[in-house]
């Protein structure tokens, strides 16, 4: 990439500029000059893959998968929802197979934004690292809003013993300003700050966990791995509780009928489980602090699926055994499930346990994912898409400290200026955009670089890739003809992406080969 250019404009070999891809190979070089520290073993990349996936979803998304949402607008699955779960697994694991094919055989950090350099070019992997904010970074604030949210349930439980200023603090210091905004809608007493008539909301618990989780990855991926294996054996400890206990009061005649909106019901369900398995594509962003990403890296993935479908198949099992989600539930039932199902069995300490459970699987969450899109930013920085300032490792951490809190403040911003209902729904098309593109690419390397060593290789190839396509291209296409804001706010961040590739990242790369031309020419001078 050493060739020289006059001036960093668009209109000298433009496309082929655009198109240029990096070989796997000066990746890997570039990984083993000023890689990060390798740090993670099989275990600990189960455990984060179990800490991504295992969220919210399945402290609150199955009740409205199993028996249909309020207002309508989505059938429930009834007992048949064990089917919905497996259809949604089987649908990750074509996509998880792909990721843990390139993830073996370019074991560098950037996940899907690095293959798509490999395979499609500079400006695809721009816009696939553009793509990939959505699903991490801005999945991360949205994570973060509702772990607030699950917090001040949990301490409103303890409003008898607590002081009233914790339990029920005012309503603009625990949540967004849209949210505050509807609230003032329907309550015009309450006494928010505004500021020419915009309220003042400052999200204290939200932000005060990104801080934190910030703090923790900055310490080292290992401790962050720790801190995840922590969590996710508080929140397994706390879904087995609800297995065992919720055991004693199965009602079999509540499986019956097993699926009462037929095979539209199962299918609506599995669309909603499908984003409580989204994470596992976070492993694949760690790649480099692996020790032996070969071997362990499809372990990690395939195995963080194969514990969480075991885990939801026998959440669904028990919790429809529980409650006949053939008929209208309560919304309570649809906001909490598991923790509904023991109140009603009069079991309120297994009730409070599980709302401890669902805090623990979000803290998971969310170190995962800032971690994700740190590791990403990483991979663009050293790529000359961002500042390489960026690209400092800490001295004794051996982690991007610079990056790490960069993505810590930018998230605190987001809490207290975007809208998290558009946003968490742009994630979802990030999602799937990154899951086509990696299944798109294994098939591209298979063509122009079969000879390349693969550890590991997507069996049934093409069929698997080709299947990950067609079932992320699918629900993408369903979600779109659905009338909400994101369909359309989508492409809008995928032009402003572009626009930004074109005025600044393209010009920043041509700028950088002619800097390495004229070394390279100095050099041949010298001698």
């Amino acid at each position: 990439m050493a060739e020289k250019f006059n001036r960093a404009t668009f209109t000298r070999n433009f496309l082929k500029n655009i198109t240029r891809i990096k070989n796997p190979d000066e990746m890997l070089a570039d990984a083993k000059s000023d890689g990060l520290e390798k740090t993670l073993g099989v275990w600990d990349l189960i455990i984060l893959g179990v800490g991504a996936i295992i969220g919210s979803g399945i402290f609150a998304v199955v009740g409205i998968a199993a028996a249909g949402a309020a207002d309508g607008s989505s059938l429930g699955a009834g007992p048949a929802l064990m089917v919905s779960m497996i259809i949604a697994a089987i649908a990750c694991i074509f996509s998880a197979l792909c990721y843990s094919e390139f993830a073996t055989m370019i074991p560098v950090a950037g996940g899907a934004y690095t293959y798509t350099f490999a395979t499609l070019g500079e400006f695809a992997a721009w816009m696939v690292g553009w793509v990939l904010m959505l699903e991490y970074a801005i999945g991360f604030i949205a994570v973060a809003c509702a772990w607030s949210n699950h917090l001040m349930q949990f301490l409103q439980g303890f409003g008898h013993i607590l002081p009233s200023w914790l339990t029920n603090p005012p309503v603009w210091l625990t949540n967004d300003v849209f949210t505050v905004s509807k609230m003032m809608e329907t309550d015009p007493s309450l006494n928010v700050p505004t500021i020419f008539g915009i309220p003042v909301c400052i999200n204290v618990p939200a932000i005060a966990i990104v801080l934190l989780m910030t703090a923790i990855l900055v310490k080292g991926t290992k401790d962050s791995a720790k801190m995840a294996g922590l969590m996710v054996f508080i929140k397994l400890a706390v879904i087995a509780l609800f297995v065992v206990a919720g055991a004693f009061f199965i009602t079999p005649s509540n499986w019956t009928p097993f699926a009462p909106n037929g095979i539209e019901g199962i299918f609506a369900g599995a669309f909603l489980i499908f984003f409580a398995y989204i994470g596992f594509d976070a492993l694949a962003t760690a790649a480099e602090e692996c020790k032996n990403p070969q071997k362990d890296l499809p372990i990690g993935i395939i195995g963080s699926l194969a514990v969480t479908t075991i885990v939801y198949v026998l959440v669904a099992l028990v919790l429809t055994g529980m409650i006949n989600t053939s008929a209208a539930v309560p919304v309570d039932f649809l906001k909490a499930p598991m923790a509904y199902c023991m109140m009603m069995a009069k079991q309120n300490w297994a009730a409070g346990l599980i709302s401890i459970g669902s805090l623990a699987g979000l803290t998971s969450v969310l170190l995962v994912l800032e971690m994700a899109a740190t590791r990403i930013l990483f991979a663009m920085s050293r790529d000359h898409f961002i500042s390489q300032r960026f690209q400092k490792i800490h001295p004794k951490f051996k982690t991007p400290v610079l990056l790490t809190w960069t993505v810590g403040i930018l998230a605190v911003v987001g809490i207290l200026t975007l809208n998290l209902n558009v946003a968490a729904e742009l994630c979802n098309y990030g999602t799937f955009t990154s899951f086509i593109v990696v299944c798109v690419a294994v098939l591209i390397l298979r063509k122009t670089d079969p000879d390349r060593e693969r550890p590991f290789k997507v069996p049934f190839s093409p069929f698997v890739p080709i299947m990950g396509i067609v079932c992320c291209g699918g629900l993408m296409v369903y979600k779109s003809m659905q009338s909400t804001s994101s369909a359309l706010l989508f492409p809008v961040w995928l032009g402003i992406g572009a626009i930004i590739y074109l005025l600044y990242g393209f010009i920043r790369n041509r700028d950088n080969e002619n800097k390495i031309h004229k070394e390279l020419v100095h050099g041949k001078l010298e001698k």
